[in-house]
């Protein structure tokens, strides 16, 4: 039997969920499909500089676990580009922060971590 999969926290969801080319046709077939901890992965490490040690404490996983989700986030980066097609960013295996816990700003939430404290703007 299978592990079951450990779900991955997220700070908040993306604003929008579909990139792509303007003049694009949205088809399925050339559609890639990122899911949400790809984008996180992506968010934390290219847009906040974290270290992947960092990203995988924030996300509650093993380092080796977001060095593959990170690797399968850049090549559907790149085949999205590449190719012209239209990204789409949905599903996955993850769990928001709940306010309980200690959570770190993602600039788009209401979560502020100042030291051991969590702060709500």
């Amino acid at each position: 039997m299978a592990r079951p999969r450990k779900w991955r926290k997220v700070c908040c969801l993306p604003k929008s969920n579909l990139f792509g080319p303007l003049n694009a046709q949205i088809v399925s077939a050339d559609t890639v499909l990122m899911t949400v901890e790809e984008y996180e992965t992506i968010r934390l490490i290219d847009l906040e500089g974290l270290m992947q040690e960092e990203c995988a404490e924030r996300m509650g996983v093993a380092r080796t676990t977001v060095q593959r989700i990170y690797y399968d986030a850049r090549k559907k980066l790149a085949q999205s580009l590449v190719s012209g097609s239209v990204l789409k960013i949905e599903g996955g295996d993850y769990k928001l922060c709940d306010r309980s816990e200690q959570a770190y700003s993602c600039g788009r939430c209401r979560r502020h971590r100042h030291g051991n404290n969590v702060v709500y703007s």
